[in-house]
């Protein structure tokens, strides 16, 4: 029989990438193509559905080169959870005043719903309860009410449908209208098995989203991973150079792909604590542009400032808690290229395919002393990292991000610090998220790193001194891919169920990193310092 493979596709913030993912779960090759990202006013981020699916179809091409199309057995597709507008042709709307109508996206970083968003937190409608008790502005019900109000004419009267981006792309790829329980729950409140609470559309002000039975956001709904109708259709499959009626699974937001990908990994063998016991005590970051800290629970936890309980969400039957920050590796890129010196690293630099955090990394080390430690370099230097506000646990969009200790020197040194500390900074409010999400209930052993700064030593490093847990590394490191194969796989039947990767054997690098309680304690103190004084602040 020949090989089965099966397509993984993540549309993350600014790039569509694929992969060609083997029966055992191992990626056989992986391509990727940038996609534009527009910012016409401050916090409005904006993109392309027409450029995203176009950007899909070239990456699947590519990745699939050298294969008999029947050999691809399913595709599934994960994407970041961006609203995309559509009228009732299935056109672009454009969702900003310049009218650009291939500008129809909503990005999940855009923040321009900030007012909206208060006033749907204080309307204090029950189904707060599963978001934390805080609407945040990167979820739909406020962006939609935003449309509403500011774009009335031009945007939301002539509007038939509204998606998540991951499900544009399963509409894209099958012509369905089937919403995954992944983007609903998450995002707009849609809870299972009850499905949308008519009162809270009603009670802020959307009460035309009732038409029709929901449909212009989603009467019919599924779980992840399940087979979605007939498969690609005729046109899809000639976008994307594959077969009609290959299996398309329902889609997960990116994160969850990335959850998906490493959360049910098999790390027997490694002395981890959370080898004897369930899949509960192992918490999934995905960390990327931003990090999303994703726990589940076999019964409902609410936790203050964080997402859920979710069910479904992620891994069918199980509830799912989401944790996160709105910008890591955002900030890392803006406090380290906005440095006055940013320009001399890159000339210090020593050859052209290497990193420039990587050659930070190299520099931190060699500024420690023999033996001392290179978290103690920043004793004097610390950052609030909520540059673009608090996602969890104070869940308060309005903070913004402080640096204590500066000096006037601007030396490469200086700018070592600084990212130092930013790292530091990132890996204490992972601290805070988890002390939150066990004071609710959880009880999280192990984490499981996936993502673009999992490849960061440093970072990896850092969040197992601050939270004092072990951190297991995937030896497949492209996990958000290989959770959006899954779906593919699954959809194909030659899985039968998601629980907890269909993937057998899926090999894991787990890396005890050495864990300096000292050092660890030292920080907390300063962590717990700057939290009171945001938090008076903030009131």
């Amino acid at each position: 029989m020949a090989e089965r493979f099966y397509v993984g596709v993540d549309v993350g913030t600014g790039s569509v990438r694929a992969a060609l993912v083997t029966a055992d779960g191992r990626v056989r090759c992986t391509a990727e193509e940038p996609i534009s990202i527009w910012k016409p006013e401050p916090e409005h981020f904006v993109q392309s559905s027409t450029e995203i699916w176009q950007k899909c179809c070239a990456v699947v091409k590519k990745v699939t080169q050298g294969v008999q199309r029947e050999q691809v057995r399913g595709i599934g597709f994960d994407a970041t959870c961006s609203l995309v507008v559509l009228d009732k042709s299935f056109q672009p709307l454009a969702v900003n005043q310049e009218g650009d109508t291939q500008r129809n996206i909503v990005m999940w970083m855009d923040h321009r719903a900030a007012e909206q968003a208060t006033r749907i937190t204080n309307s204090g409608h029950e189904v707060l309860r599963r978001v934390g008790g805080v609407m945040s502005q990167e979820m739909q019900p406020p962006k939609l009410l935003w449309l509403k109000e500011n774009l009335k004419e031009s945007c939301w009267d002539k509007a038939a449908h509204f998606f998540d981006l991951p499900d544009f792309l399963s509409w894209k790829a099958t012509g369905l209208l089937t919403r995954s329980l992944c983007t609903l729950v998450c995002k707009w409140t849609y809870c299972p098995p009850h499905g949308w609470d008519a009162t809270f559309w009603t009670s802020i002000g959307l009460e035309e989203l009732l038409e029709n039975n929901f449909s212009k956001i989603g009467s019919e709904t599924c779980p992840p991973g399940s087979s979605l109708g007939e498969g690609l259709t005729l046109e899809a499959a000639a976008d994307l150079g594959l077969n009609p009626g290959t299996a398309v699974g329902a889609s997960l937001i990116d994160a969850h792909a990335g959850g998906l990908g490493v959360i049910g990994a098999d790390v027997k063998g490694f002395d981890l604590p959370c080898e004897q016991r369930s899949i509960s005590s192992r918490m999934a970051m995905i960390c990327g542009t931003s990090t999303c800290h994703m726990a589940i629970s076999e019964t409902p936890l609410f936790v203050p400032g964080v997402w859920g309980p979710y069910l479904s969400a992620m891994v069918p039957g199980l509830w799912l808690n989401e944790g996160g920050q709105s910008a890591t590796g955002r900030l890392i890129d803006h406090v380290v290229k906005g440095h006055a010196v940013f320009t001399q690293l890159q000339q210090s630099v020593p050859f052209a395919g290497e990193n420039i955090y990587s050659y930070l990394n190299s520099h931190l080390g060699q500024m420690t002393k023999s033996g001392s430690p290179v978290d103690l370099l920043t004793s004097s230097l610390h950052v609030w990292p909520d540059f673009h506000g608090n996602r969890s646990p104070l869940a308060d969009p309005t903070l913004k991000g402080m640096v204590i200790g500066l000096s006037l020197s601007q030396t490469l040194d200086d700018l070592a610090l600084l990212y130092l500390a930013t790292i530091q900074a990132l890996a204490l409010g992972t601290l805070h998220i988890l002390d939150a999400m066990k004071k609710a209930g959880h009880d999280i052993s192990t984490l499981f790193l996936c993502g673009g700064l999992s490849k960061n030593a440093l970072f990896v490093q850092t969040h197992a001194n601050a939270t004092g847990l072990p951190v297991v590394l995937p030896d497949q490191t492209e996990a958000v891919l290989v959770g959006a194969a899954v779906l593919g796989a699954c959809a194909s039947r030659d899985y039968s169920t998601l629980n907890y990767n269909p993937f057998k054997n899926i090999p894991v690098f787990c890396s005890f990193y050495e864990r300096k309680y000292k050092v660890f304690l030292r920080l907390v103190s300063h962590q717990r310092e700057y939290q009171a004084l945001m938090e008076n602040m903030s009131q």
